[in-house]
């Protein structure tokens, strides 16, 4: 009797080895909010003497670039073959934008900590640099700032991919969502079925 629960406990853990990690949900919306917004990139460049990503240009050039594509197949897809190979593409913008939005989030924060540790008279570590040099916290400033740029400009493609989506197709794009492993549609049916007894 003692060993069954190390038995349940081996397999369990197992099971939970082999079972993938769940994807981070990808959506517009999400990289928009990570991503800094149009009057935060004009601000964030001009007090970092960066140039401001051309957002509208980058938007139009990948919404032309879906479009030219789609046109390139001629009549090589059906509908549907275009609306899930579009999906696709579409996505992996989206998901680009949203991952560089994070990133840039994350460094951010960072950048925001370490100049907090310097703005505090009594400390022992972080000291600023010697004159002339960059401090750790300037350099993880100026680092949050370039990842800014880049967010801003893959969230801009990403608007235009999303753009092509809906004149290719006359839907709005949604992420795709796979079906889990073990839900089919035989499991869905017997647990509706199931239900009806109470």
């Amino acid at each position: 009797m003692a060993n069954r629960p190390q038995k349940s406990a081996a397999v369990a853990a197992k099971a939970n080895k082999n079972a993938r990690p769940a994807r981070p949900q990808i959506s517009f919306e999400a990289a928009r909010l990570l991503c800094p917004t149009d009057a935060q990139a004009v601000s964030i460049a001009a007090a970092f003497g960066l140039s401001t990503p051309d957002y509208l240009g980058i938007r139009a050039t990948h919404e032309k670039l879906l479009r030219e594509t789609a046109l390139a197949f001629d009549d090589a897809l059906n509908e549907k073959a275009a609306q899930m190979h579009f999906q696709r593409v579409v996505g992996t913008f989206v998901a680009s934008a949203q991952g560089a939005g994070r990133f840039y989030s994350d460094k951010l924060t960072e950048a925001r900590a370490l100049t907090a540790k310097l703005a505090n008279d009594i400390r022992d570590e972080d000291r600023d640099a010697p004159a002339g040099f960059e401090s750790k916290a300037q350099r993880a400033r100026q680092f949050a700032a370039d990842l800014a740029m880049q967010s801003y400009a893959l969230l801009a493609a990403a608007h235009g991919a999303i753009d092509a989506y809906l004149e290719i197709t006359g839907e709005d794009w949604k992420p795709y969502v796979a079906q889990s492993e073990g839900e089919t549609v035989e499991r869905k049916s017997a647990a509706a079925e199931l239900g009806a007894f109470g």
